[in-house]
């Protein structure tokens, strides 16, 4: 796994730290944290789950879904509570990926991985216009135009290249060749100096200086929940995309019990939380960035440009940056989804439409939790409408009925008018073969059903039923035949 293509992973990995920089340092600020917050942290994340993660391939980083969700606790607390959270949320991640709960995001339906990603994707491309600001007002005149021009030759170059030849990743090759040319030139563009200095030194180990008691617990522990629900989520979101792009399968758990260990050292380091990022997976994967060389490589080059080569990176202009992240919004957004809108069920092609407004409205965790509520009240609404039963009346005047379909608390009702026990005969056997009882509300309409038949002076019997739910219905006084 190690050795296999080496030199091309590498390239990948180093490819995708130049994206890693600028965006982490805007999630720092977004946070009202120091830059290199957010750069230690994306060195402690991007190379510690890329060594014992679940997923080779998949960069992880300090991302900005998480940074949103703790500006309000910077703001009151300040960093040494910011760093305890991190950490408490890093233990949260932990504690899931040991209860091997990460093969829920199974139960995460198609339109809503869409809908996720489709969100994404304009959520980068959408946070790439802050670039064409300087001192909060937009760019206008030729600072403007060399902007654009210089994105647009960026993008020629990353989608162009390809086609001569793929031995080198186009995205390293347009950073690179623009930052040259616009040195060479002397070209008036915004560099990453112009966000911030990103020089320093190797991170150190503390404590956060906070009292250990109930009262810090009863602050950070919110904040803590939240970023573990959202990085979870984003991880193994992302976590399934890359399966389907590699046409592989990683390991969940693993990747949650590496995200939640590389958070608790980030966070006793001062480095900011995070988890996998879309954008900087698909550089790397569309970079050729396959093993875990090309995320740990990416996360030395972090450490490595804070320590070393920080008057060089600070020099790369904003507008090769910004290229590339165009081109990955670009390749992010599921295009197929827009013409299978017409031709898929109106519920899966609304929930995509749905999911994707609210990860762009609000955050990836709301959209994604809607989205699940959303796909299970319509799976519940359709298989309610499904069940009916056959009715015969045999020789000795029983009357049987044989449900078909799941008896579930959203069928209960339609299941009741399925019976009249004031016209059945004095003898009604309810046959289950056909039916399955999917949970306590199902033995419980049955129950209510036979006591509905003996206030109207009649009997039920009910037959084969599983042992389980014979055994409750027997205890509610109906009589369940062997």
């Amino acid at each position: 796994m190690w050795s296999s293509n080496f030199s091309k992973n590498a390239l990948a990995g180093l490819t995708t730290s130049f994206a890693l920089v600028p965006e982490c340092i805007a999630f720092a600020l977004v946070a009202h944290l120091n830059p290199l917050t957010g750069l230690y942290g994306a060195f402690f994340i991007c190379t510690l789950t890329a060594i014992f993660g679940g997923r080779p391939g998949m960069i992880s980083g300090a991302a900005g879904s998480m940074a949103v969700v703790i500006v309000a606790l910077v703001a009151q607390h300040g960093l040494q509570y910011f760093l305890a959270t991190v950490v408490l949320s890093g233990l949260i991640m932990l504690l899931f990926g040991l209860l091997r709960m990460g093969k829920l995001v199974s139960m995460v339906p198609h339109p809503v991985m869409l809908g996720f990603v489709n969100g994404l994707a304009i959520v980068i491309a959408w946070s790439q216009l802050q670039h064409f600001k300087a001192d909060g007002q937009w760019l206008h005149g030729s600072n403007l135009l060399w902007m654009c021009g210089l994105v647009v030759l960026t993008m020629l170059v990353v989608y162009l290249l390809p086609r001569l030849t793929r031995s080198v990743p186009p995205a390293l090759v347009a950073i690179v060749g623009v930052g040259l040319l616009s040195e060479g030139l002397r070209l008036p563009a915004r560099t990453l100096g112009d966000m911030a200095h990103i020089a320093g030194g190797l991170p150190v180990f503390a404590l956060p200086s906070v009292p250990f008691n109930l009262e810090t617990l009863h602050i950070v522990l919110p904040y803590a929940l939240l970023m573990a629900v959202v990085g979870l989520l984003e991880t193994l979101l992302t976590f399934n995309l890359t399966d389907e792009i590699t046409e592989t399968r990683g390991l969940p758990n693993r990747e949650c019990v590496a995200l939640g260990a590389a958070n608790v050292a980030s966070g006793l380091f001062g480095g900011m939380g995070g988890c996998a990022m879309i954008g900087q997976t698909m550089i790397n994967l569309g970079s050729g960035g396959r093993t875990r060389v090309s995320g740990a490589v990416s996360g030395i080059m972090i450490l490595l440009f804070i320590l070393f080569l920080s008057p060089l990176i600070e020099r790369i202009p904003l507008a090769a940056l910004v290229g590339v992240m165009f081109v990955v919004a670009q390749q992010t957004f599921a295009w197929g989804s827009l013409r299978v809108l017409g031709k898929v069920p109106r519920h899966d092609a609304l929930l995509i439409v749905v999911v994707t407004a609210i990860t762009v409205a609000t955050d990836l965790a709301v959209a994604v939790l809607c989205g699940i509520v959303i796909a299970a009240l319509s799976f519940a609404w359709r298989h309610a409408r499904e069940i009916r039963a056959d009715v015969a009346l045999d020789a000795v005047g029983v009357k049987h009925y044989t449900p078909h379909g799941t008896l579930f608390f959203a069928s209960i009702a339609r299941f009741n008018d399925l019976f009249d026990p004031q016209g059945d005969p004095l003898q009604v056997v309810l046959d289950c073969r056909h039916m399955r009882l999917a949970d306590h509300s199902a033995v419980v309409a049955v129950s209510t059903l036979s006591e509905r038949y003996a206030r109207a002076g009649k009997h039920l019997q009910v037959q084969h039923l599983s042992k389980r739910c014979g055994l409750l219905l027997q205890r509610a006084g109906v009589e369940v035949a062997a």
